[in-house]
């Protein structure tokens, strides 16, 4: 599969579904697509031993409430700190107990970028994953070490992306997302309203897709959808779906 299939609109399960099963584990995956979700949103970390992780956050307080940071453990530490039986997820993982998921992989750390290409490459899914970052030296670390998978944009990218826009410069806009293939924003930043109409039309002159994290609102969702948004980065997947499949012809 691709990671662009089937034709938006399409939610992102945000670390899946995490309402009766923890975040960024198998369980909670498989609870996503459960309820047809196709696509997955989450972050990855690297084990001190080299192995690449599904967790948002450096340390583990929001799995166990300690502090202990992912890089200072080996996989089979953390793996033995289980969670009502459960364990973080490493990448290689996901992406091969969940075949029909297509994954967004925010990689959160720059040590990060080889131990998830190893984990693409040897499950042979780059083709179903984009992978994206906030730094610019990351995003250019993932393009190069992983030409076959699909990219997003880092802050600077979005930002000059914006500016861009907002100065009406297509050359510009063109340079800021070139080498892209989705651009993934908050609907704000700060009082700035970040998704309009006409700037969704801008960006996808430039990329494929444009995508809005993290909503939660039943009718925020509706509105960017018909904005022109194509996904919708949310924890509630059930809200999503619910809408999406409105929108998808019989």
């Amino acid at each position: 599969m691709s990671y662009f299939d089937p034709a938006p609109p399409r939610v992102l399960a945000h670390r899946g579904d995490a309402r009766d099963a923890p975040e960024n584990t198998i369980a909670a995956f498989d609870a996503a697509v459960s309820l047809g979700v196709t696509h997955i949103e989450t972050d990855a970390h690297v084990t001190r031993d080299g192995v690449a992780v599904l967790w948002h956050d450096p340390g583990l307080e929001r799995w166990d409430g300690s502090r202990t940071r992912i890089d200072s453990l080996s996989l089979a530490q953390l793996q033995d700190r289980t969670r009502d039986g459960h364990t973080i997820a490493t990448v290689a993982e996901a992406l091969w107990e969940v075949p029909n998921a297509a994954f967004n992989i925010d990689v959160k750390d720059d040590r990060a970028v080889a131990a998830v290409a190893d984990a693409l490459e040897w499950v042979n899914a780059c083709e179903r994953v984009l992978v994206t970052a906030f730094q610019d030296h990351t995003v250019a670390a993932l393009r190069k070490r992983l030409p076959n998978a699909h990219h997003g944009t880092s802050s600077r990218q979005v930002l000059r992306a914006i500016w861009a826009d907002k100065r009406k410069n297509e050359r510009a806009l063109a340079k800021a997302l070139e080498g892209c293939d989705a651009v993934q924003i908050p609907p704000k930043f700060g009082r700035i309203n970040l998704v309009t109409e006409r700037r969704i039309a801008a960006f996808k002159r430039h990329v494929r897709e444009v995508h809005v994290w993290t909503i939660n609102d039943p009718a925020e969702m509706r509105a960017l959808l018909d904005l022109g948004v194509d996904g919708i980065v949310t924890d509630r997947v059930d809200r999503a779906m619910a809408i999406t499949q409105a929108d998808r012809p019989e």
